[in-house]
């Protein structure tokens, strides 16, 4: 669909929201408009995002920033739709109210998980989830080292089941994915042992 194709679209949205008795103020609709805009932007472009968005946060920024989508996290929420229903809904998104303020949707819509892994400390917070693509790294299911005549070779998958397993104090996570050729694979503590070889995919 072309930009004006999509826009056409969202305003009969708009009018059947309308006609519901649900109306959506101009500010969620200019979001809305916004948010479409960029993923068609983005979408369409062939340039890669090479700048990590987070490095424009100063370090209170950051570590504020941080501790809210750890948070969200472990809630089992989606801080993304967290901060975008704030905005939709025009709450006050609290300690990270000044993303909204200072940086806005462009900058919300060009985080993506893999930039969160430049911060080691950071990593194991965002937490897969059934329906996500991460890489797999054939060390999984090969003897491969780092100085060896096997190299490491990456291949993306879609996680499609997660067994969260506890014993008392103890918690391990098992990750079933899904190869595009269909063949799966169960990945046994992928936090706790096995963090090394996934990764978020770079889009």
């Amino acid at each position: 669909m072309t930009p004006d194709e999509i826009t056409t679209v969202l305003q009969t949205a708009f009018h059947r929201c309308d006609a519901a008795s649900c109306p959506l103020t101009a500010t969620q609709k200019e979001i809305l408009l916004q948010l479409v805009e960029e993923l068609y932007r983005q979408s369409h472009s062939g340039n890669l995002d090479t700048v990590n968005p987070l490095d424009e946060l100063t370090p209170e920024e950051l570590e504020i920033f941080l501790g809210f989508v750890k948070t969200e996290e472990q809630k089992n929420r989606t801080w993304k739709v967290q901060l975008l229903n704030d905005w939709l809904h025009e709450n006050d998104s609290g300690q990270v109210q000044f993303i909204r303020e200072r940086y806005g949707l462009q900058w919300l819509n060009r985080v993506e998980s893999y930039h969160f892994d430049k911060y080691a400390y950071f990593e194991d917070a965002l937490r897969i989830r059934v329906g996500d693509r991460i890489e797999v790294a054939n060390a999984l299911w090969e003897w491969v080292q780092d100085d060896g005549p096997c190299t490491r070779e990456w291949f993306l998958v879609n996680v499609i089941k997660i067994d969260e397993i506890s014993n008392g104090a103890d918690s391990i996570t098992n990750c079933v994915v899904r190869f595009y050729n269909g063949a799966e694979y169960e990945i046994v503590g992928v936090y706790e042992w096995n963090r090394y070889n996934w990764r978020w995919p770079k889009q």
